[in-house]
């Protein structure tokens, strides 16, 4: 399933607010931040171009990192997806932030 997410499936989510499950099955809610393709990191087999997808959490939460779950327009619930937390830097150190990256 993961090999059938582009980021147009995340055009429709940007600036929208969403629930991320988390691995332990609670929702946080996020919203997508931004989208950035990654063109450079293509390799000549795959014909996905790799990008990266920016969250934020709407709320404060102490979740990390871990394969949650996101409900994606045209393909449903898709599991496995690994989101990664990076550091605040001058934002709200409260909320979470949060980086996907698909190869």
């Amino acid at each position: 399933m993961l090999l059938q997410v582009s980021d147009q499936h995340f055009q429709v989510l940007l600036h929208q607010p969403c629930p991320l499950q988390l691995p332990d099955g609670s929702l946080l809610p996020v919203q997508v931040e931004s989208i950035e393709l990654r063109p450079q990191s293509r390799l000549a087999e795959n014909a996905r171009i790799p990008f990266n997808v920016v969250l934020r959490s709407l709320e404060p939460t102490q979740f990390v990192d871990g394969l949650c779950a996101l409900e994606l327009p045209q393909l449903g619930l898709v599991d496995a997806i690994f989101v990664s937390r990076e550091p605040a830097l001058g934002r709200d150190p409260t909320l979470g932030y949060f980086n996907i990256v698909f190869n």
